[in-house]
């Protein structure tokens, strides 16, 4: 096959190079005949009729379509005048009369005239407008002097007859050439266009297999001779699960090769860490993307992505709570996702839309988790919507208060007292009662909401993660790891971070309306916990609060030295140890390890230390331990102040959730409402359409798309960060298995 497609290609090529050849010559010959026929008529208008014999002689005129020479002294001069005539480029044409004077001390006439039109250069196919010029000049040195320079100027001469029946039977002919070539130039390129049209057809299989061949020699080339020199051994990486279809693909190479030799597949112990492979579709690649632009997995380690899935866009959405917005990112993502097979959208050459397009499964998600947190929020382009009856009465607090027409009058904003009875009928069914959007103290109200919000799932989401590194412990049965770094870990979180989420609950819990007034201070208590005081201003939430304190306090303060040293003194213990009895036997011949290269037991971050690796295998190598303590050391104070510094870093989401609800409020109010109330009935009816369109033309630019894009970006950080530091390594490198693809050999 390789054979065949060599010598197909060599014939079309050398078919090509004919057809080539033949057209650049006709269209050269044919620039030529061209330059020639304007020459010669350019050169009949230069020069002139010739005037016969005995006619009398005409005066002088100052033009230059007047003969160069006067009839009667043409009459004597007649075999002495020689002529010149040919094309010049026209940058050229200064340098080459001012030469041709000086050369010449004046003894020629020099007669330039453009052309009426360009003409196309055959080499460079650049259009130019040459210019034509004329030459009459008297002597054969004179001659000799205007060829030389017109051949360092690359000017083109062309035969000039210097009869005038000459010249026209020159022009005749060339026109024929003319027509004629013309023929065969447009025959020619037809043909041309033919073997083009084949190879057009045949080449890009011919790139598909010249580009198979070259993967398949480039992956033979890495492999080694046996001892024999007649078999060839690869060692690679390979999926233990797709080991079983490996072997299959080797027989069935086998078989139709006609090998006699067969090929077969053994593992090779090797102390290398394994490639990491984890296997996505079209809607997890999304969220597996956003972990490994952190940092690739190591082999075997907890991978956040599928836990992403729903707390990623959950995290965005309390940033993003809008049901209009959230619809219209809904709405964008499933016009995607229903479109996705189409070819348009696949190959689309701007950068910017391919990101949205790979990321539609996320964009639909965070469309649809806001769409939620918008309904919790009671926010739909900055509008309530009441879904349920309000919780809150109005008539029963003007029935059983002295609200009089003066007072009304004099109090444009009324307070509505829970403490009544009948007043507050108790929580709205789902999310902000349609009230609070009436209020004036709303802010104040969202903002304490929202606050203790971001603190409590803040401090969810990081035990999460603290608790996702027991998976990692177990697995790679590091079990000191269970006691000396996740239980002073949970320790030191819970009792002082999960303490405030407990306070705030409490809080919630235990006092109403009817006590509101007297509740205590969270931070204040919160602060007094760390100072181990108390304010007699601030009464305790529930009794015997202080001794409480101070013994998470103490609890807290006893794990961080558990964290610093217990790692480091675990590894010195096990180095000093000594080793009973005879060295570890090799393992037997049955117990290899997996086909990709890691050991049963083992993890990748024991092979070689880092920062999040403090144990060791049952034959590990001795260690530095000074390097060990002060890798403990950086994640221990990595992660006592990281839980202070984490903590609020989520009070991002609820400065984010309300710069969005505050910006689609101002949005709304100076342009939509203006719509409404500014104009009367009939403008407002005109108007509305062009404010609606800037409406939705910033929703869409500010709301949508700048907003969007910071939620996306704070939500990013609050996984990378604050969630994934607490369990995840991300020190591997992917598997990049053989593919027919060019990307991957190139």
């Amino acid at each position: 096959e390789v054979l065949q497609l060599q010598e197909r290609s060599e014939q079309l090529a050398q078919e090509l190079r004919e057809v080539g050849g033949s057209r650049a010559a006709l269209r050269r010959r044919l620039w030529d005949l061209r330059q020639h026929l304007h020459v010669l008529r350019e050169g009949q208008r230069l020069a002139g009729p010739t005037a016969p014999l005995g006619s009398p002689v005409r005066p002088r005129a100052l033009s230059d379509h007047e003969p160069l020479l006067e009839p009667a002294l043409q009459q004597h001069l007649e075999r002495k005048i020689s002529f010149v005539a040919g094309v010049v480029h026209p940058w050229r044409v200064g340098a080459f009369e001012r030469l041709l004077w000086r050369a010449c001390r004046g003894y020629l006439v020099v007669n330039l005239a453009e052309m009426a039109e360009p003409v196309e250069d055959p080499v460079t196919g650049e259009s130019i407008t040459w210019v034509v010029f004329f030459i009459s000049y008297w002597g054969q040195q004179i001659g000799q002097k205007i060829h030389k320079i017109c051949d360092c100027f690359h000017c083109h001469i062309y035969p000039y007859p210097e009869s005038e029946a000459g010249r026209a039977d020159t022009i005749s002919g060339l026109q024929g050439q003319l027509q004629d070539l013309s023929v065969v130039l447009e025959e020619t390129e037809q043909y041309l266009e033919q073997v083009l049209d084949r190879v057009a057809l045949a080449l890009p299989s011919w790139q598909v297999q010249v580009q198979k061949m070259k993967a398949i020699y480039l992956v033979l080339n890495q492999c080694s001779f046996d001892v024999t020199e007649k078999c060839l051994i690869a060692e690679v990486w390979c999926p233990v699960r797709d080991l079983p279809r490996v072997q299959d693909a080797l027989r069935q190479g086998s078989l139709q090769s006609g090998s006699s030799v067969e090929c077969f597949v053994q593992r090779v112990p090797t102390a290398e860490s394994p490639p990491t492979l984890i296997r996505t579709n079209k809607f997890t690649a999304g969220f597996q993307s956003i972990v490994d632009a952190y940092g690739v997995a190591s082999y075997q380690e907890v991978n956040p992505a599928p836990y992403a899935i729903i707390t990623f866009p959950f995290i965005f959405a309390i940033m993003f709570g809008d049901v209009g917005h959230g619809l219209l990112m809904f709405l964008f993502a499933l016009w995607m996702v229903l479109n996705e097979k189409s070819p348009s959208l696949q190959q689309g050459s701007n950068e910017i839309w391919l990101t949205f397009f790979e990321g539609r499964y996320l964009i639909l998600l965070m469309g649809a988790f806001s769409i939620y947190t918008g309904f919790i929020y009671n926010e739909c382009f900055s509008k309530a919507t009441v879904i349920f009856p309000s919780a809150w009465s109005v008539a029963t607090m003007a029935n059983r208060s002295s609200w009089s027409s003066a007072y009304l009058a004099a109090h444009p904003s009324l307070t509505l007292n829970p403490n009544i009875s009948g007043v507050f009928q108790g929580p709205y069914p789902f999310g902000i009662d349609p009230i609070w959007s009436l209020a004036t103290n709303h802010l104040n109200f969202l903002n304490s909401f929202k606050m203790k919000m971001s603190v409590v799932l803040g401090v969810v989401h990081m035990a999460f993660g603290v608790v996702l590194s027991v998976f990692n412990h177990v697995h790679f049965r590091q079990w000191h790891r269970l006691l000396l770094e996740f239980l002073p870990e949970m320790t030191f979180l819970l009792a002082l971070f999960g303490y405030l989420v407990f306070l705030i609950f409490y809080k919630w819990l235990c006092f109403g309306a009817a006590d509101s007034t007297g509740a205590p201070s969270i931070l204040i208590h919160f602060i007094n916990m760390f100072l181990f005081t108390s304010s007699a201003g601030n009464a305790p939430l529930f009794p015997g609060q202080g001794p409480v304190q101070m013994v998470l306090v103490v609890l807290a303060l006893a794990s961080v030295p558990v964290l610093l040293l217990g790692s480091p003194l675990y590894v010195w213990c096990r180095q000093r140890a000594p080793r009973r009895g005879h060295p570890r036997p090799e393992p037997p011949g049955d117990q290899e390890p997996l086909l990709d290269g890691q050991e049963a037991g083992s993890s990748v971050n024991t092979a070689k230390p880092d920062v999040e690796s403090g144990g060791h295998g049952p034959d590990a190598e001795p260690m530095d331990l000074a390097e060990v303590f002060m890798h403990q050391a950086i994640h221990t104070i990595e992660f006592c102040l990281g839980c202070v510094s984490n903590t609020a870093s989520y009070l991002r989401l609820w400065a984010l959730s309300l710069a969005h609800a505050q910006l689609s409020e101002v949005l709304w109010s100076m342009v939509m409402r203006q719509g409404f109330v500014r104009w009367g009935p009939a403008a407002a009816a005109a108007l509305l359409v062009p404010v609606f369109a800037a409406f939705a033309l910033l929703t869409v630019a500010i709301l949508l798309l700048m907003e969007g894009l910071s939620a996306f970006l704070h939500a990013l950080r609050l996984h990378w960060v604050e969630f994934q530091n607490k369990f995840y390594a991300g020190a591997g490198y992917k598997l990049c298995p053989f593919a027919f693809a060019p990307c991957d050999w190139e």
